[in-house]
């Protein structure tokens, strides 16, 4: 039984009762008061559980666009490719000449955007090219013409 029927019930049950409950008496006023704030408080939870229930179908509707949105952004991704991704990346450690700390870094960064963790040192890179154009990816590798 929703609150609202049970403060509706008790109503029916105080006009009943009416012969035996005076309410002219200060019990009687206590009594109606009561089951007034009663009935006001179930009213007002029913509408905020209406509330309740609409958002969460709100929510639950911007969940699936952000969904469709964060597919068309990057993609349907298989946990597969982000293993695959990870295991082609290539890893590389420097040691700042200002602080000595050890930088690891992966091969996506750009040599100016590098700078030390615990100075703040930019860190310049010069690469050593094994002979393998496509890993380096330089303009002016010599292993081009090998």
């Amino acid at each position: 039984m929703k609150s609202t029927e049970s403060t509706a019930f008790l109503k029916g049950l105080l006009e009943g009762l009416s012969g035996e409950i005076d309410r002219s008496t200060a019990q009687g006023k206590l009594f109606v008061a009561i089951l007034d704030a009663v009935d006001t408080l179930a009213k007002e939870n029913e509408e905020l559980s209406k509330r309740i229930s609409d958002l969460g179908e709100y929510v639950e509707e911007m969940d699936d666009d952000l969904s469709a949105v964060e597919e068309d952004l990057y993609g349907a991704e298989d946990d597969e490719e982000d293993d695959d991704d990870e295991e082609d990346a290539q890893y590389y450690e420097v040691t700042c000449p200002k602080c000595g700390e050890v930088v690891c870094f992966d091969d996506s960064l750009e040599g100016d955007e590098l700078t030390c963790p615990a100075c703040g040192e930019q860190l310049e890179l010069e690469f050593e090219c094994d002979g393998d154009c496509k890993a380096c990816e330089r303009e002016d590798c010599d292993a081009k013409d090998q």
